[in-house]
């Protein structure tokens, strides 16, 4: 049969209370760091949120370039088309003819107003993106420097109480576990 320490009542407080003052000591030294923690982590949502609105505005930036380039083939072919009219016109035997002509040829010339139109409305939609994509190019780069300097912040902090919160958390870790053992041997004495 194998020996069991006792341990008195007394002692088992001591060993809470010896657990408490590391805990206690660990926890000073995470309240030193305070919010930062929680700060550099806001600036990092916060940067991947503009990041991904800065590449939401490039895209629909390329796709009014895309929309201009389509706008430009339809005012070419319409160019073509009216040409093609013309020299049919020359051609022509019948008023009827003439006529139908005549309006495909108004018609290529609306599609290409109307193209040209479109074509004005998305360099102007371009521009305001642009401004809108400067801005949030600005506000990345504030946030980022920002970002830089409370991780910096963040990291002098975490270094000048590294070392002493690794022995204070394994002494913490020991004395829980003694608290834990005497806590046990004293419920065992009294079962």
């Amino acid at each position: 049969m194998a020996k069991t320490k006792k341990t008195t009542p007394e002692e088992t407080l001591r060993a809470l209370y010896n657990l408490q003052v590391i805990d206690s000591k660990i926890d000073k030294m995470r309240e030193v760091r305070g919010e930062l923690p929680l700060e550099v982590q806001g600036l990092e949502d916060e940067l991947a949120g503009l990041e991904s609105r800065v590449e939401k505005i490039k895209a629909e930036i390329e796709s009014f370039d895309s929309s201009i380039a389509d706008k430009k083939n339809t005012i070419a072919e319409a160019k073509e088309a009216i040409k093609k009219y013309a020299e049919q016109q020359n051609k022509v035997r019948n008023n009827r003819e003439y006529d139908s002509l005549n309006k495909e040829v108004e018609y290529q010339d609306l599609e290409m107003q109307l193209a040209e139109k479109r074509i004005k409305e998305y360099k102007f939609k371009i521009e305001s993106k642009k401004e809108t994509l400067d801005e949030a190019k600005a506000l990345h780069d504030e946030k980022k420097n920002a970002l830089e300097l409370k991780k910096k912040e963040l990291k002098e902090i975490v270094s000048e109480t590294e070392k002493e919160e690794e022995i204070l958390l394994q002494e913490s870790e020991k004395a829980g576990k003694s608290v834990e053992e005497r806590y046990l041997r004293t419920y065992k004495r009294i079962r």
